[in-house]
Formats: C-alpha cells, sequence, structure tokens
C-alpha cells in the first residue's frame, strides 16, 4: 500500500495524475539452462501509452539479471474513469 500524506495514499495521487494499474507478464530465460523459460509478474501504477516505470524496470533488469528476456506483455487499466452518465426521460413516481 502507497505512503500516506495529509490522509491520502500515494497510489490514489497517482490514479487521480492519469496512472494506470499496469501488469507486466516476463517471459525471460533461465540463466543455467537457455532452454527454459520462466515466468515474472510485475505490477505497478503507470503512464499509458509509454510505461516509464516498466521501461525503467526493464532497463534495470537487462542490466542487473542475468536472465535475458524473451518476451513482454502489457495489460494496463485506468482505475479512476470519467463517471459512466445516462440521461433520464422521466420521473415515475409510485403512491
Amino acid at each position: 500500500m502507497g505512503l500516506r500524506v495529509g490522509g491520502v495514499s500515494d497510489d490514489f495521487r497517482k490514479q487521480v495524475l492519469g496512472y494506470g494499474l499496469t501488469t507486466a507478464q516476463i517471459l525471460y530465460r533461465m540463466p543455467d539452462h537457455p532452454s527454459l523459460l520462466q515466468t515474472y509478474v510485475w505490477q505497478n501504477y503507470d503512464l499509458f501509452p509509454k510505461f516509464p516505470a516498466l521501461t525503467d524496470f526493464l532497463a534495470f533488469w537487462q542490466e542487473k539479471l542475468d536472465g535475458p528476456l524473451f518476451s513482454v506483455t502489457v495489460a494496463h487499466s485506468k482505475l479512476i474513469k470519467p463517471a459512466e452518465l445516462r440521461a433520464v426521460d422521466g420521473v415515475f413516481r409510485l403512491h
């Protein structure tokens, strides 16, 4: 859970600023057995469509970790969206 500043969590602040929940399924080759693939799931708040947080994480992975990346599948959802409004055609009263 994000830190709370003034009663509001950092995660909520990010959502208001346009961040959405991003999940990446990362397939990578095992360092000792390159013919085998392993899965890693990464999840964080990020900005669509450039995904700066995910891009930074993948750059870190390639620089510091031994398992070479095979594929990355990304899913993204904005959690705070404009309200869905529907016009009301009439008022019904029940006595």
